[in-house]
């Protein structure tokens, strides 16, 4: 589900360079991931990330699952 968003997420509107930007940030530790936003001019409206504006006003919507790892998954092995 992951990759199907982060696939078709440009397609929601808004720019590609910070829908790559939000994507690299949601895998990465949380100081790398305020460095990206920061530097990618991106304004976190809630503390959890699901909703981000660019500078120009455009709107981007996370669903938490892009955001942190299931919990009620089995492994397998």
């Amino acid at each position: 589900m992951r990759d199907e968003f982060w696939d078709t997420a440009p397609h929601y509107g808004g720019q590609k360079e910070i829908w790559d930007a939000l994507r690299a940030a949601a895998d990465s530790d949380l100081a790398l991931a305020q460095t990206i936003v920061d530097s990618a001019g991106i304004i976190v409206s809630n503390s959890d990330m699901t909703l981000c504006y660019d500078e120009r006003g455009a709107k981007y919507e996370l669903p938490k699952y892009v955001l942190s790892e299931p919990t009620n998954l089995i492994r397998d092995g």
